[in-house]
């Protein structure tokens, strides 16, 4: 797996990624759905625990566009996790309330309480893809609000959040190319 973990601060192309590659599987799609069962037992596991200790808080960013795998991973991935420690936030198009805050407010109300697990259908890495890709603000907004991303994580991170980030697309589609 740390094939795939990307250090702080190292800057990240996607084109260095192969989305063919399967070396994690290389015994094809039966060990890819035996170690997904291990790794789901012990993550039910570890989410009891988290729920009852009430210390720590989880975060779980899931970014892709439509039809990426953002449901489908969280479906396969969280099968059988106890709903009342795992909770899944999605985030549309903002809403005339929302629009009316700062755009990282009704990220903010989503995050994890002590002894929870949010998983971010979206995230807040719309507002800086979808505003520059339709150019929907200056390149000077989009620019300053990676900035208040990191911010905004640091927080969160020294407040006991751990936060996981993945592109289910990149990932869902090699694998399906690789064993469907």
């Amino acid at each position: 797996m740390h094939a795939y973990q990307i250090q702080e601060g190292k800057k990240v192309s996607l084109i260095d990624f192969d989305p063919n590659d399967t070396k994690l599987w290389k015994s094809g799609k039966k060990e890819a759905k035996k170690t997904t069962k291990d790794f789901r037992k012990e993550l039910i596991n570890l989410q009891r625990l988290l729920y009852a200790e009430q210390k720590h808080k989880v975060l779980i960013v899931l970014q892709a566009m439509d039809g990426g795998g953002k449901d489908g991973t969280i479906r396969s991935i969280f099968q059988g996790v106890n709903p009342q420690g795992v909770r899944v936030a999605s985030f549309k198009v903002p809403t005339p309330e929302e629009i009316g805050h700062d755009y990282l407010w009704r990220i903010h109300k989503q995050t994890p309480k002590s002894g929870e697990i949010v998983i971010f259908n979206r995230s807040h890495y719309e507002d800086v893809l979808v505003v520059r890709v339709h150019q929907l603000v200056s390149e000077r907004v989009w620019r300053t609000r990676y900035e208040h991303i990191r911010n905004f994580e640091k927080t969160l991170t020294d407040e006991g959040t751990t936060i996981l980030k993945f592109f289910p697309t990149y990932l869902q589609r090699r694998a399906e190319r690789a064993f469907y």
